[in-house]
């Protein structure tokens, strides 16, 4: 049976001052195009509505607008100090070996060195040696290549982002 009113977390998000949905928004994603895209969007009927919105904003950024949201994410195996979300994102390598830090800390710097911008994985759910596996595989990619994964990646991050802002509480 599907229910017809919105739920009470999107109800939340919709009727927040636009300030504090535009603060909200840049905390999922730090592209502002793709957060004045979804803040002038709003009431959203549906959280579905708000993940297609999301991934329609996400299609049409520029490169300059990934730059931007890239800028957001620290390099995997190093989350930002203080950052609850960054650390939850990136369990998978809390607990790693020494070893699989240090190889991760090697990858990320050869990756950013040859793309120009940080590794960018959807980390939630993977184990160090999945994301690291992925940094290999990658790091030989033609960049055109490498920036439509980028955009994937960051499309995934921001629904889970996006689940997270708008549910009940």
């Amino acid at each position: 049976m599907t229910s017809t009113s919105t739920p009470p977390g999107l109800t939340r998000f919709n009727t927040l001052e636009e300030h504090a949905a535009y603060t909200a928004l840049r905390e999922a994603c730090a592209s502002t195009a793709w957060a004045k895209r979804l803040l002038a969007a709003r009431p959203y009927a549906t959280c579905e509505d708000l993940y297609a919105a999301s991934d329609a904003a996400m299609a049409e950024l520029t490169a300059g607008d990934l730059d931007e949201a890239m800028a957001g994410h620290p390099p995997i195996g190093r989350p930002k100090p203080g950052d609850p979300t960054s650390a939850r994102e990136q369990s998978g390598m809390a607990g790693a070996s020494d070893a699989l830090k240090a190889e991760m800390l090697e990858l990320n710097l050869a990756y950013q060195e040859r793309f120009g911008h940080v590794f960018l994985i959807c980390a939630t759910g993977r184990t160090g040696e999945q994301m690291r596996d992925a940094v290999r595989e990658r790091i030989g990619n033609p960049p055109e290549r490498e920036r439509e994964i980028v955009r994937t990646e960051l499309g995934k991050i921001n629904r889970i982002r996006l689940a997270r802002l708008v549910e009940d509480d």
